[in-house]
């Protein structure tokens, strides 16, 4: 490993440069489908909670709303999303995948899991099985840090 790439002692800058990495590894391999990695995921999550609120979907996702928004407006601009009304408040907003949006999900699926499979190949199938344990735990509401940080 080269110097410029020496392992850090800090978990947060080590996990968003790895992030970045596997971000634009996504990025690359779901260009064909025109969608980017963080729409995949969000599109996949969307279908996955049916026709989830925002608060809901930015829960799910681990953003705040804002971000989220900020997320959704390209999907809406190009009518992969809609937003529909909460069905015991009309305030709350839902999020659903069009019959475009959900188009665009099957087509970017296939590509999607060949980057799966080409991760798998290089990292092995075990060890990123076991990296997306440990992930899931960080994100998780159940991993908690010390009083004072952010949940």
């Amino acid at each position: 490993m080269s110097s410029v790439f020496s392992l850090s002692i800090c978990n947060n800058a080590a996990t968003k440069r790895a992030a970045r990495r596997l971000g634009q590894f996504y990025d690359d391999v779901l260009a064909p489908g025109k969608l980017r990695a963080t729409q995949y995921a969000l599109m996949d999550q969307v279908e996955r909670l049916g026709t989830p609120s925002m608060t809901d979907l930015a829960s799910a996702l681990v953003l705040d709303r804002s971000a989220l928004s900020h997320t959704l407006r390209p999907l809406e601009r190009d009518a992969f999303v809609a937003f529909l009304p909460g069905l015991n408040d009309r305030r709350v907003k839902r999020v659903e995948l069009t019959v475009e949006g959900r188009r665009r999900l099957e087509i970017c699926r296939a590509l999607w899991q060949s980057a799966q499979t080409q991760f798998e190949a290089t990292f092995g199938i075990e060890e990123a099985a076991a990296l997306r344990r440990t992930l899931d735990l960080l994100a998780s509401p159940e991993f908690r840090l010390p009083a004072g940080s952010r949940g």
